[in-house]
């Protein structure tokens, strides 16, 4: 999830084992709950390419730079949050890491690339035209994303972290209306953004469908080829298209075309208890702190009497 307001940089995050991960355009931070109650942190800088303030400006190329950091900060974070939940084994290393992304990414084509294309081949004789094919491969695709998300959201862990989902939410929130964070501010709060990741990821699904009608007609094996390169072109469209939903986001047309991704949501957040805002508040108060948003102070102080300790083993 990103947000924008005026004034402010861009800050977002996402949820990871009873924690919550916060970035923002120079670092990041990532807050976790552990057995005993003390909250444990670590806190890192972008790698230089998601720095570059040249790459930053490059419409499409940001998104694609976006896309990584994504892929690449949630396998850190969730690997700092397993082992503070005491899965020590899970410990990446950086090649485990790239592997892990690797393995993920191929499982997430063929599930959401090769296998709807696969389903509407078999419809082949009965659809009109390319244009046809590819509105119904669009539709098999987000029918399989849709059911994806509500098989796993019924797994109790994954519930969990669909919890701090939305306690990141609130957080962020409370960040862009400036109030203090304080589990007081933070609680009242929507658990629904409009700019969250959820959003980014159905938008990929249907810039996928508008850009592929256009694509000549050809055999099945190019088709799904040609939808595995365009990944990144693809990613990168959706994320202007996200940035300028952001920017009119009290427009009802933007409200209108935005519903689909808010309601998709439901199944990606849940409300949290006072502990998980308190983990969110941490993650984001180190956040501002390293971006220079907040006064270097303890930020501990938001979230009572929680022990909180910074596990930073550098940029």
């Amino acid at each position: 999830m990103t947000a924008e307001t005026a004034g402010k940089p861009t800050l977002g995050g996402q949820a990871v084992i009873e924690g919550v991960m916060m970035r923002g355009p120079k670092h990041w931070a990532v807050s976790c709950r552990r057995h005993d109650g003390s909250i444990v942190s670590q806190e890192k800088k972008l790698s230089r390419v998601s720095r570059h303030k040249t790459l930053a400006k490059v419409p499409v190329v940001r998104g694609v730079i976006a896309l990584y950091d994504s892929i690449s900060l949630a396998l850190q974070a969730f690997s700092f949050s397993a082992m503070q939940a005491g899965d020590e084994d899970v410990q990446l290393t950086k090649g485990e890491m790239s592997l892990t992304m690797t393995v993920g990414l191929v499982v997430a084509i063929a599930l959401f690339v090769v296998a709807p294309a696969l389903i509407t081949n078999v419809f082949n004789r009965y659809l009109p035209g390319r244009f046809g094919w590819n509105i119904v491969d669009g539709i098999f695709r987000i029918a399989i994303f849709f059911a994806y998300i509500y098989l796993v959201s019924r797994i109790r862990d994954v519930a969990r972290v669909f919890q701090y989902h939305g306690a990141e939410h609130k957080s962020i929130h409370a960040y862009e209306a400036g109030q203090e964070l304080t589990v007081e501010n933070v609680r009242p709060h929507t658990t629904a953004h409009l700019r969250c990741g959820t959003s980014f990821l159905l938008w990929v699904m249907i810039t996928a469908i508008v850009v592929f009608s256009f694509l000549p007609q050809t055999s099945i094996l190019m088709r799904i080829a040609v939808r595995i390169v365009a990944v990144p072109l693809i990613a990168g469209i959706s994320y202007e298209v996200l940035k300028l939903t952001a920017r009119f986001e009290n427009s009802p047309i933007v409200r209108v075309v935005a519903w689909p991704g808010m309601l998709l949501q439901r199944m990606t957040t849940r409300e949290p208890d006072d502990s998980q805002i308190e983990v969110a508040i941490d993650a984001l108060g180190r956040l501002m702190r390293l971006e220079g948003l907040a006064p270097a102070g303890n930020v501990a102080e938001a979230v009572g009497e929680a022990a909180s300790t910074v596990a930073d083993d550098g940029p």
